[in-house]
């Protein structure tokens, strides 16, 4: 994969999950639209390939606006990933040297590696991941929109265990996918399918679209890694 084809899918992903994002907006008060509705019309520019490099500027000042707005990243993870992501853009598209270039994608492929990572380091060092209360609890306690069949899970403790020690452990060895092709495809499927079920199970729909829109970056970066040797 080349590093061009790799920008150009991430834009495009980038631009579909940013639509996605914006979609939540479009009948708030008009001084949410005011910053939303261009955002959504960049997006559209963006994944048409339409002078790519200043709408990815645009939507980086839209971004700061955005900041300014709400007083800070209110999605929280998936609005810093946005920001990375766009970051990312601007800068492979201004800088002038193509070494920079790819230092700046691989930098987000490696934080998207270690935004699994450092997850699953996180829960490992919870009591409450490792005995499965943090998911019971998920499932008993919380607003998410779980449905109420889905909420009996906290009488399968045992289940929540399995289900915990799944997740932790496929976190803390997402970094060794990338040893060849086939496991980071397979690792990239797993991931993304669990952040598929989050989106429906707890309507965190946000992360799959953004999380999905970094993965070329990461898949370029295998790439350029086996063809240095």
């Amino acid at each position: 994969m080349t590093l061009e084809f790799a920008i150009r899918l991430t834009e495009i992903l980038t631009g579909f999950a940013f639509i996605q994002q914006s979609m939540e907006h479009i009948f708030a008060p008009k001084n949410e639209q005011i910053l939303f509705i261009p955002r959504i019309i960049l997006c559209v520019f963006l994944i048409l390939g339409f002078e790519t490099e200043w709408v990815s500027l645009a939507l980086m000042a839209l971004a700061l606006l955005m900041l300014y707005r709400f007083q800070g990243p209110y999605n929280g993870g998936s609005d810093r990933m946005s920001l990375l992501l766009l970051s990312c853009l601007c800068l492979v598209h201004f800088l002038p040297e193509q070494s920079w270039r790819e230092l700046v994608f691989g930098y987000l492929a490696l934080q998207l590696v270690m935004s699994y990572f450092i997850s699953g380091w996180v829960k490992i060092i919870n009591p409450e991941w490792r005995n499965g209360l943090a998911l019971n609890d998920v499932f008993r306690y919380s607003s998410y929109p779980v449905s109420e069949h889905l909420r009996g899970l906290w009488n399968w403790p045992k289940l929540l265990l399995v289900m915990s020690w799944a997740v932790i452990l496929f976190e803390l060895i997402f970094p060794l996918t990338l040893i060849s092709q086939p496991t980071l495809i397979l690792g990239l499927v797993i991931a993304a399918t669990f952040h598929l079920a989050n989106a429906f199970l707890f309507g965190l729909n946000r992360f799959f679209w953004i999380w999905l829109a970094a993965y070329p970056s990461i898949i370029w970066l295998q790439f350029r890694i086996f063809d240095a040797f």
